[in-house]
């Protein structure tokens, strides 16, 4: 990651804070556009293959077919998303790379404190989420100029005020672009319906956010989005892919003991 300021243009933090301004009366199409012109093959689509996700990958794909696309497989995903990446694989006849994590850390963690962790303390779920998904998307970020995210604002109050062009601090400052970020959940599902664009199963099982199958649950009528994540948890629905290191510093010490 040290040397990609000199391998793309990344933004300055005044350039990020006017172009979200500018871009906040912008449609999706014309941020995604822009980024791609910007960035050209350093842009990277990570997606879950959720709603939001699936439609940032179709409209990028339809502005430029050779986008490229990665996914981080956990090894605790539902079949059902398996299943869905191969209906991307087949509607729009792209690559899919799949990021796993670390062998040797997952499998360190695994043995010293089980297959099940996430469900003894929320420090361990989120050492857990950090093996499966932090690290992996760390690499998967590594040689990008900017990535697109599938954040909206209406998905929680943590998210609240996401701009739509921003510095993603985490992975050596390229760009983090939210096209997203204004729509609602009605404007989400009107584009995917409209555009025919394939549609995880878990949705119709009442499923409004899906993350790992152990950590995912259908949601009740008049709860929240994300209330099916980490449903056990009095926490802020978070795995840390997108905000502050997952882990608190002893944490991140135990990371590094098990990596090595």
């Amino acid at each position: 990651m040290g040397e990609l300021a000199s391998e793309v243009a990344l933004l300055t933090k005044d350039e990020a804070e006017r172009l979200s301004g500018e871009f906040e009366v912008a449609s999706a199409q014309d941020v995604i556009a822009w980024t791609i012109e910007r960035w050209g093959g350093s842009v990277a689509v990570c997606s879950s293959f959720q709603a939001a996700g699936m439609a940032i990958l179709d409209i990028a794909h339809r502005v430029d077919p050779r986008v490229r696309v990665f996914t981080l497989d956990t090894g605790r995903l539902h079949q059902e998303t398996y299943d869905t990446i191969e209906k991307v694989r087949e509607r729009y006849g792209i690559v899919v790379e799949v990021l796993h994590p670390d062998a040797s850390a997952l499998e360190a963690m695994v043995t010293r404190w089980g297959p099940n962790l996430f469900y003894d303390s929320t420090e361990a779920r989120k050492l857990c989420c950090q093996v499966r998904k932090v690290e992996p998307l760390a690499r998967g970020l590594g040689d990008t100029g900017a990535w697109f995210t599938g954040l909206k604002r209406d998905d929680s109050a943590e998210r609240a005020n996401v701009p739509k062009i921003a510095i993603d601090s985490k992975h050596g400052g390229i760009a983090k672009i939210a096209p997203l970020a204004d729509w609602s959940e009605a404007q989400l599902w009107d584009y995917v319906r409209g555009n025919d664009v394939p549609i995880h199963p878990l949705y119709g099982q009442g499923y409004a956010s899906i993350g790992c199958q152990p950590c995912s649950r259908p949601t009740e009528p008049g709860e929240d989005s994300r209330a099916g994540r980490w449903w056990w948890e009095d926490a802020v629905k978070e795995c840390g892919l997108h905000w502050a290191s997952p882990a608190d510093g002893s944490m991140e010490s135990e990371l590094r003991d098990l990596i090595g």
